[in-house]
């Protein structure tokens, strides 16, 4: 477990690492070094470090990654149907993968929803939003952690929950979502069969049957409003918007009307050509990238990106996928260099939500440096920075 002690965050931290290649936001400095202090970026140059080095071997220094949207966090907290682990220890084993996979800035995506009979880990956004907060005024997490609402719009109590939370200040982004039958990332309905069936061990097609229509009854009864409502709560709490799984037309009219920022898997090709050309930005999923295509059935994120229409990656459930899915880009998408692939992980996702001292190598930014080794075609992560303090 990592913790930074009294005496560590009171040292003026200066690092000096060379023999480096540097992974700048608009190009490479093929041989360099980088120099940090006091948590931000002092100098870095080519050739050799203007004095005493860190060897660094050949490896890439490039910006912590930055993770927009994660629900990793089920898979520590309900590591076993019906089993919760504590909730503190859960967030900090999360965080350990998340800093050894390159990441150092985290939305952790929370569900703001409640459905009975649907998914173990509904309705403990407030429990786990509590759990990180406590790990983190304990000093026990290596990257810095931010929230994101993950709002399932046609549930009856997602206003409500949403409003509970939504104030918080380490909220950064809140999503608008609709997994209802037969539309969006569900438009084939026995592709959200199949998925259920692989969650809870076995649903039924009568007991799905019984679930699928309560759906429909909800986005009847509840969606429109709920919409509006949270769309109104976002904004006037100045939080980011994020659409998720736009399909059609109608869709991308939603997402400019409600000013989201961040397009999330946008499903269509059509849809990605709207909200590109409507200037938001589109995120799709690194497994997307690394296997070659989506779980869903949906469109190809290597598609958007050969198009110029990708502009974010996230790992979504696979954390290492981060890092694995920016560096394959440059091979799968030839016009998409090594500096834009890295900017879909640290800058770009960065400032979509205002995070704007982070995510590229410059002068006075957050020194959140991160050291790769690619072995064959797999990347490593040797070493992780952030703020200057050495966390993993």
């Amino acid at each position: 477990m990592f913790e930074m002690t009294a005496k560590q965050a009171d040292q003026q931290t200066d690092t000096v690492l060379g023999n480096a290649r540097l992974v700048l936001s608009d190009g490479m400095i093929e041989r360099g070094w980088l120099a940090f202090a006091n948590g931000r970026i002092a100098e870095f140059g080519e050739g050799d470090a203007p004095g005493a080095s860190l060897d660094v071997a050949g490896d890439m220094l490039m910006p912590g990654l930055v993770e927009l949207h994660t629900d990793h966090i089920e898979a520590h907290y309900v590591p076993r149907p019906k089993v919760y682990w504590d909730p503190v220890a859960a967030v900090v084993s999360y965080d350990g993968q998340l800093a050894t996979s390159g990441i150092t800035t985290v939305l952790d995506s929370l569900r703001v929803w409640r459905e009975e009979g649907a998914e173990e880990v509904d309705g403990q956004s407030a429990v786990l939003a509590d759990a990180i907060a406590r790990a983190r005024a304990a000093n026990l997490l290596r990257a810095d952690h931010f929230l994101h609402l993950r709002c399932e719009i046609p549930m009856p109590s997602v206003v409500a929950d949403a409003t509970l939370l939504a104030g918080r200040p380490d909220v950064r982004l809140m999503s608008l979502m609709d997994h209802t039958p037969g539309q969006r990332q569900f438009r084939d309905e026995e592709k959200l069969r199949t998925y259920y069936r692989g969650k809870k061990g076995g649903m039924s097609d009568a007991e799905l049957d019984v679930l699928f229509a309560k759906r429909f009854e909800y986005q009847k009864t509840y969606a429109a409003a709920n919409m509006r409502e949270i769309v109104a709560l976002a904004q006037r709490l100045n939080v980011p918007l994020a659409s998720h799984d736009d399909t059609t037309e109608q869709n991308v009219a939603d997402a400019i009307r409600d000013r989201v920022v961040v397009a999330e898997f946008p499903t269509t090709f059509e849809a990605a050509a709207g909200l590109h050309a409507a200037g938001i930005s589109i995120l799709m999923g690194a497994p997307n990238v690394v296997r070659g295509g989506s779980h869903s059935g949906n469109i190809a994120a290597v598609d958007l990106a050969r198009e110029g229409f990708l502009d974010i990656l996230s790992s979504d459930y696979i954390p290492s996928s981060l890092l694995m899915g920016a560096l394959q880009l440059p091979e799968r998408a030839p016009a998409i260099d090594l500096p834009q692939a890295v900017r879909t992980v640290t800058k770009t996702p960065a400032e979509a939500v205002g995070l704007n001292d982070r995510g590229e190598i410059a002068v006075g930014k957050r020194a959140d440096i991160i050291r790769v080794h690619v072995a064959g075609n797999l990347p490593v992560v040797r070493s992780v920075w952030r703020e200057g303090h050495r966390v993993a």
